[in-house]
Protein backbone atom coordinates (compact mmCIF):
# COMPACT_ATOMS: atom_id res chain seq x y z
CA UNK A 1 0.00 0.00 0.00
CA UNK A 2 2.69 2.21 0.94
CA UNK A 3 4.56 1.45 -2.26
CA UNK A 4 1.40 2.47 -4.18
CA UNK A 5 0.74 6.13 -2.68
CA UNK A 6 4.24 6.56 -3.35
CA UNK A 7 4.15 5.37 -7.20
CA UNK A 8 0.70 7.58 -7.17
CA UNK A 9 2.81 10.77 -5.57
CA UNK A 10 5.00 10.63 -7.81
CA UNK A 11 2.70 10.43 -10.42
CA UNK A 12 1.83 14.59 -10.03
CA UNK A 13 5.53 15.23 -11.31
CA UNK A 14 5.56 18.84 -12.99
CA UNK A 15 3.08 20.95 -13.35
CA UNK A 16 2.31 21.33 -17.64
CA UNK A 17 0.29 24.52 -16.51
CA UNK A 18 3.22 26.36 -14.10
CA UNK A 19 5.54 25.14 -17.67
CA UNK A 20 3.31 26.84 -20.28
CA UNK A 21 2.89 30.19 -17.98
CA UNK A 22 6.51 30.68 -17.21
CA UNK A 23 7.30 30.25 -21.61
CA UNK A 24 4.71 32.77 -21.91
CA UNK A 25 6.36 35.45 -19.93
CA UNK A 26 9.68 34.17 -21.41
CA UNK A 27 8.83 34.67 -24.53
CA UNK A 28 6.48 37.99 -24.15
CA UNK A 29 9.71 39.28 -22.67
CA UNK A 30 11.77 38.20 -25.40
CA UNK A 31 9.37 39.56 -28.18
CA UNK A 32 8.43 43.26 -26.44
CA UNK A 33 11.78 43.83 -25.11
CA UNK A 34 14.93 42.58 -26.23
CA UNK A 35 14.00 41.60 -30.16
CA UNK A 36 12.42 45.53 -30.41
CA UNK A 37 15.39 47.18 -28.55
CA UNK A 38 16.62 50.05 -31.17
CA UNK A 39 19.98 48.30 -30.81
CA UNK A 40 18.31 45.76 -33.43
CA UNK A 41 16.84 48.39 -35.87
CA UNK A 42 18.25 51.74 -37.85
CA UNK A 43 15.72 54.18 -39.38
CA UNK A 44 12.84 51.92 -37.94
CA UNK A 45 14.31 49.05 -40.04
CA UNK A 46 15.48 45.90 -38.60
CA UNK A 47 19.63 44.93 -38.79
CA UNK A 48 19.36 41.42 -37.64
CA UNK A 49 17.45 38.44 -37.21
CA UNK A 50 16.17 39.66 -33.57
CA UNK A 51 14.52 42.96 -35.38
CA UNK A 52 13.35 40.85 -38.23
CA UNK A 53 11.75 38.62 -35.32
CA UNK A 54 9.77 41.54 -34.32
CA UNK A 55 8.70 42.62 -37.48
CA UNK A 56 6.57 39.07 -37.61
CA UNK A 57 3.90 40.58 -35.81
CA UNK A 58 1.81 39.29 -32.68
CA UNK A 59 1.19 35.90 -33.54
CA UNK A 60 5.24 35.12 -32.89
CA UNK A 61 5.39 35.17 -29.56
CA UNK A 62 2.28 32.85 -29.18
CA UNK A 63 4.99 30.64 -31.67
CA UNK A 64 7.71 31.23 -29.32
CA UNK A 65 5.69 30.46 -26.31
CA UNK A 66 4.44 26.62 -27.96
CA UNK A 67 8.92 25.91 -28.62
CA UNK A 68 9.58 27.24 -25.64
CA UNK A 69 7.20 24.71 -23.73
CA UNK A 70 8.12 21.88 -26.28
CA UNK A 71 11.50 22.14 -25.44
CA UNK A 72 10.96 22.69 -21.42
CA UNK A 73 8.35 19.62 -21.64
CA UNK A 74 10.90 17.66 -23.76
CA UNK A 75 13.76 17.84 -20.63
CA UNK A 76 11.19 16.63 -18.12
CA UNK A 77 9.97 13.85 -19.69
CA UNK A 78 13.98 13.05 -20.72
CA UNK A 79 14.65 13.40 -17.20
CA UNK A 80 11.25 11.40 -16.20
CA UNK A 81 11.82 8.77 -18.23
CA UNK A 82 15.25 8.42 -17.29
CA UNK A 83 14.47 8.00 -13.51
CA UNK A 84 11.39 5.30 -14.67
CA UNK A 85 13.91 3.27 -16.52
CA UNK A 86 15.85 2.03 -13.34
CA UNK A 87 19.29 2.32 -12.79
CA UNK A 88 20.28 -0.44 -16.08
CA UNK A 89 18.61 -0.96 -19.04
CA UNK A 90 15.43 -2.35 -19.20
CA UNK A 91 16.20 -5.32 -21.55
CA UNK A 92 18.61 -6.15 -19.55
CA UNK A 93 16.63 -6.49 -16.62
CA UNK A 94 14.18 -7.79 -18.38
CA UNK A 95 16.18 -10.86 -19.87
CA UNK A 96 17.61 -11.52 -16.71
CA UNK A 97 14.12 -11.43 -14.48
CA UNK A 98 12.66 -13.86 -16.77
CA UNK A 99 15.63 -16.23 -16.63
CA UNK A 100 15.23 -16.10 -12.81
CA UNK A 101 11.09 -16.46 -13.42
CA UNK A 102 11.63 -19.34 -15.58
CA UNK A 103 14.17 -21.20 -12.60
CA UNK A 104 11.34 -20.44 -10.04
CA UNK A 105 13.94 -17.86 -8.20
CA UNK A 106 11.01 -15.55 -6.74
CA UNK A 107 13.57 -14.08 -4.25
CA UNK A 108 16.20 -13.82 -6.81
CA UNK A 109 13.90 -11.83 -9.11
CA UNK A 110 13.01 -9.59 -6.03
CA UNK A 111 16.26 -8.93 -5.53
CA UNK A 112 16.59 -8.14 -9.23
CA UNK A 113 13.97 -5.55 -8.83
CA UNK A 114 15.67 -3.78 -5.42
CA UNK A 115 18.81 -3.16 -7.34
CA UNK A 116 17.00 -2.24 -10.50
CA UNK A 117 14.32 0.25 -9.66
CA UNK A 118 12.45 2.40 -11.90
CA UNK A 119 8.74 1.31 -13.18
CA UNK A 120 9.18 -1.82 -14.63
CA UNK A 121 10.94 -3.32 -11.75
CA UNK A 122 8.24 -1.45 -9.42
CA UNK A 123 5.32 -3.40 -11.22
CA UNK A 124 7.11 -6.63 -11.44
CA UNK A 125 7.57 -6.55 -7.54
CA UNK A 126 3.85 -5.71 -7.01
CA UNK A 127 2.76 -8.54 -8.81
CA UNK A 128 5.59 -10.83 -7.04
CA UNK A 129 4.52 -9.40 -3.83
CA UNK A 130 0.97 -10.46 -4.65
CA UNK A 131 2.73 -14.01 -5.73
CA UNK A 132 3.61 -14.76 -2.39
CA UNK A 133 0.38 -13.81 -0.68
CA UNK A 134 -1.48 -15.99 -2.99
CA UNK A 135 0.79 -19.06 -2.41
CA UNK A 136 -0.43 -19.13 1.20
CA UNK A 137 -3.87 -19.19 0.72
CA UNK A 138 -5.98 -22.41 0.49
CA UNK A 139 -9.29 -21.60 -0.52
CA UNK A 140 -9.05 -20.84 -3.76
CA UNK A 141 -7.88 -22.71 -6.88
CA UNK A 142 -5.11 -22.26 -9.27
CA UNK A 143 -6.82 -20.24 -11.71
CA UNK A 144 -7.85 -18.28 -9.29
CA UNK A 145 -5.02 -17.32 -7.56
CA UNK A 146 -3.49 -16.73 -11.63
CA UNK A 147 -6.63 -13.64 -11.33
CA UNK A 148 -5.18 -12.15 -8.77
CA UNK A 149 -1.50 -11.79 -9.65
CA UNK A 150 -2.70 -10.59 -13.27
CA UNK A 151 -5.18 -8.06 -11.02
CA UNK A 152 -2.06 -6.98 -9.23
CA UNK A 153 -0.07 -6.55 -12.23
CA UNK A 154 -2.43 -4.51 -13.99
CA UNK A 155 -3.14 -2.42 -10.67
CA UNK A 156 0.37 -1.54 -10.80
CA UNK A 157 0.88 -0.64 -14.20
CA UNK A 158 -2.47 1.93 -13.95
CA UNK A 159 -0.38 3.60 -11.38
CA UNK A 160 2.71 3.67 -13.19
CA UNK A 161 1.56 4.83 -16.64
CA UNK A 162 0.28 7.91 -15.76
CA UNK A 163 4.00 9.09 -14.93
CA UNK A 164 4.96 7.44 -17.87
CA UNK A 165 2.32 9.47 -20.39
CA UNK A 166 2.73 12.50 -18.57
CA UNK A 167 2.76 15.62 -20.66
CA UNK A 168 3.41 13.63 -24.28
CA UNK A 169 -0.27 14.87 -24.97
CA UNK A 170 0.63 18.06 -24.67
CA UNK A 171 3.70 18.34 -27.13
CA UNK A 172 1.36 15.97 -29.35
CA UNK A 173 -1.23 19.01 -29.36
CA UNK A 174 1.88 21.60 -30.04
CA UNK A 175 3.07 19.66 -33.59
CA UNK A 176 0.05 20.64 -34.77
CA UNK A 177 -0.41 24.31 -32.75
CA UNK A 178 2.91 25.44 -33.96
CA UNK A 179 2.05 24.69 -37.46
CA UNK A 180 -1.44 26.08 -37.51
CA UNK A 181 -0.42 29.09 -35.13
CA UNK A 182 2.45 30.06 -37.97
CA UNK A 183 -0.17 29.80 -40.77
CA UNK A 184 -2.37 32.05 -38.84
CA UNK A 185 0.62 34.57 -39.33
CA UNK A 186 1.56 34.33 -42.05
CA UNK A 187 -1.91 34.79 -43.26
CA UNK A 188 -2.04 37.95 -41.24
CA UNK A 189 1.02 39.11 -43.26
CA UNK A 190 -0.31 38.22 -46.40
CA UNK A 191 -3.28 40.30 -45.62
CA UNK A 192 -1.26 43.27 -44.55
CA UNK A 193 0.60 42.97 -48.23
CA UNK A 194 -2.29 42.75 -50.23
CA UNK A 195 -3.54 45.62 -48.29
CA UNK A 196 -0.21 47.53 -49.19
CA UNK A 197 -0.13 46.68 -53.07
CA UNK A 198 -4.33 47.70 -53.27
CA UNK A 199 -3.69 51.24 -52.11
CA UNK A 200 -4.47 54.01 -54.49
CA UNK A 201 -0.55 55.24 -56.65
CA UNK A 202 2.32 53.60 -55.10
CA UNK A 203 2.18 50.85 -53.19
CA UNK A 204 3.77 51.16 -50.11
CA UNK A 205 7.24 49.40 -49.71
CA UNK A 206 7.63 49.76 -46.21
CA UNK A 207 4.20 47.79 -45.26
CA UNK A 208 4.73 45.73 -48.27
CA UNK A 209 8.11 45.05 -47.02
CA UNK A 210 6.88 44.02 -42.98
CA UNK A 211 4.16 42.21 -44.16
CA UNK A 212 6.40 39.74 -46.41
CA UNK A 213 8.55 39.59 -43.27
CA UNK A 214 5.90 38.56 -40.97
CA UNK A 215 4.34 36.19 -43.23
CA UNK A 216 7.75 34.60 -43.61
CA UNK A 217 8.81 34.65 -40.25
CA UNK A 218 5.56 33.10 -38.61
CA UNK A 219 5.95 30.29 -42.00
CA UNK A 220 9.38 29.50 -40.26
CA UNK A 221 8.55 29.34 -36.80
CA UNK A 222 5.60 27.45 -36.94
CA UNK A 223 7.24 24.64 -39.26
CA UNK A 224 9.95 24.52 -36.77
CA UNK A 225 8.04 23.95 -33.88
CA UNK A 226 5.85 21.82 -35.21
CA UNK A 227 8.64 19.30 -36.40
CA UNK A 228 10.37 19.64 -32.94
CA UNK A 229 7.07 18.86 -31.39
CA UNK A 230 6.77 15.58 -33.65
CA UNK A 231 10.31 14.50 -33.04
CA UNK A 232 9.83 15.02 -29.35
CA UNK A 233 6.71 12.96 -29.79
CA UNK A 234 7.97 10.02 -32.08
CA UNK A 235 11.10 9.92 -29.50
CA UNK A 236 9.54 9.22 -26.45
CA UNK A 237 5.90 7.36 -27.48
CA UNK A 238 9.19 4.90 -28.33
CA UNK A 239 10.72 4.65 -25.33
CA UNK A 240 7.07 4.49 -23.65
CA UNK A 241 6.32 1.86 -26.04
CA UNK A 242 9.64 -0.21 -25.08
CA UNK A 243 8.62 -0.15 -21.48
CA UNK A 244 4.87 -1.09 -21.74
CA UNK A 245 6.77 -3.85 -24.03
CA UNK A 246 8.93 -4.75 -21.30
CA UNK A 247 6.01 -4.98 -18.28
CA UNK A 248 4.05 -7.18 -20.85
CA UNK A 249 7.25 -9.35 -21.05
CA UNK A 250 7.51 -9.59 -17.03
CA UNK A 251 4.22 -10.49 -16.90
CA UNK A 252 3.62 -12.93 -19.06
CA UNK A 253 6.64 -14.63 -17.81
CA UNK A 254 5.65 -14.01 -13.99
CA UNK A 255 2.16 -16.04 -15.16
CA UNK A 256 3.76 -18.58 -16.92
CA UNK A 257 6.25 -19.47 -13.36
CA UNK A 258 3.04 -19.80 -11.62
CA UNK A 259 1.47 -21.74 -14.64
CA UNK A 260 4.63 -24.49 -14.35
CA UNK A 261 5.10 -24.73 -10.72
CA UNK A 262 1.47 -24.95 -9.88
CA UNK A 263 -0.19 -26.34 -12.57
CA UNK A 264 -0.60 -29.78 -11.34
CA UNK A 265 -1.91 -28.88 -7.68
CA UNK A 266 -5.50 -28.18 -7.76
Amino acid sequence: METNKKQASRSKGVSAGLIIVGCAIVAAVFFFWFCSHPMHFEKNHPIDAFGTLRQGGYVIPCVITLLLTVICLSFERFFALNRASGKGKISKFVIAAKAKLAKGDIDGANKLCDQQKGSVANILKAALVRYRDVEAITNLNNDEKAAIIQKELEEATTLELPYLEKNLNIIAAISSLGTLFGLLGTVLGMIRSFSAMGAEGAPDSTTLAIGISEALMNTALGIGTGAVAIISYTYFSGRLTDMTNSVDEVGFAIGQTYTEKHGGLQ
